[in-house]
């Protein structure tokens, strides 16, 4: 436990990676992090794919889905409460393919005039959720990616769709506008966290939001860039370590990661084998090392695209392989609760 108030820990993402590690930092409120304000998800709100598009078009509001799983996974009640908000109707019916807590927050949202802020704010007091949750922002936004083949397409879904290389993402809306309530979050930080997730689809869309950027750039916390395990078919295929953060640099060159924390553990031969039929591979290092997974430990890394800057690469065992390769949320909890803790003290050199 920490003497004196407890951290405050903004992380940056959306997906799958950003509530395993709102789940594993959640047993954490109350003691060493922060009661109320001490854990801020900042979710991007670009999906135009499955539930989400599908409610995003037809009420013409936000897609609730990364938000709804950020609610699960913070939720203080894990059993029947949780359970109902993820539960995913089948069937080919109107309410196929929908889950509970989506068509919630649509239904709310409804009810409070088209107000999606209000909706998950109360949203969030149902599911008792230990944490705060914002959009990166209120505005009506999608992706638009520069293709390899030199196509431009507009849409999340689409762009997972085409088939070629992403050279460049921007936002359908360049004049959007972040959440007061996330910029106050920033600049209180003890740490600000990217990822896990996916790169281009749910890292990068947050930090095109202009002043989110500006934002993390004059906050006295770290940041801390968390490198997904796999490379993703279609957004990151062939991607090192050293990719990832060169396309974090050319998309945002004011966000410059302190920390890196990457996995270090070598999967089984048999998931190898699994996913390289799907066309992913685990995310070797680069710098001159393409085809090595990063050596456990510590070192010192200069960042691509960000003018000699150094930070520290941190190695380590973070990965669960249990169905199918993700972070482990105990294991990346602890890390960046380390990592944290280092930053409120200073005792490591950023």
């Amino acid at each position: 436990m920490l003497s004196g108030m407890g951290l405050r820990i903004v992380v940056i993402g959306g997906g799958t990676g950003l509530s395993t590690l709102l789940h594993g930092l959640k047993p954490h409120v109350g003691t060493e992090i922060a009661a109320g304000d001490g854990i801020t998800a900042v979710v991007t709100v670009t999906d135009n794919g499955g539930s989400s598009g599908r409610l995003r078009q037809e009420f013409n509001m936000l897609p609730p889905g990364d938000i709804r799983n950020c609610m699960a996974a913070l939720a203080e009640d894990e059993q029947l409460l949780t359970r109902l908000f993820q539960f995913r109707f089948t069937g080919d019916g109107t309410l196929g393919g929908h889950s509970f807590g989506n068509l919630f927050l649509t239904a709310l949202t409804e009810a409070m005039g088209g107000d999606f802020l209000a909706a998950v704010k109360a949203s969030s007091e149902v599911l008792a959720i230990k944490g705060r949750i914002f959009p990166s922002t209120m505005d009506h936004v999608e992706m638009v990616a520069e293709l390899a083949d030199g196509r431009t397409v507009h849409g999340e879904m689409q762009i997972a769709d085409s088939g070629s290389a992403i050279t460049r993402v921007h936002l359908s809306c360049p004049d959007c506008e972040p959440l007061e309530e996330t910029l106050e979050a920033i600049a209180s930080a003890d740490l600000i966290a990217l990822g896990p997730g996916s790169l281009f689809s749910s890292v990068i869309p947050n930090l095109l939001v202009p002043g989110i950027p500006e934002a993390i750039a004059a906050s006295k916390a770290p940041v801390l860039y968390i490198c997904n395990c796999m490379t993703q078919p279609g957004e990151t295929t062939g991607f090192t370590i050293e990719d990832h953060l060169r396309a974090l640099a050319e998309h945002s060159p004011l966000v410059a990661p302190e920390v890196v924390l990457v996995n270090a553990l070598p999967i089984s031969m048999a998931a190898r084998a699994r996913y390289l039929e799907e066309g992913a591979a685990q995310v070797m290092l680069g710098f001159g090392r393409p085809d090595a997974l990063p050596e456990a430990g510590e070192r010192e890394i200069t960042l691509p695209g960000a003018m000699g800057r150094r930070a520290r690469l941190l190695s380590l065992n973070v990965i669960d392989e249990s169905a199918v390769v993700r972070h482990d949320a105990v294991k990346l909890a602890g890390a960046v609760l380390d990592i944290a803790r280092r930053a409120r003290a200073r005792t490591a050199v950023f």
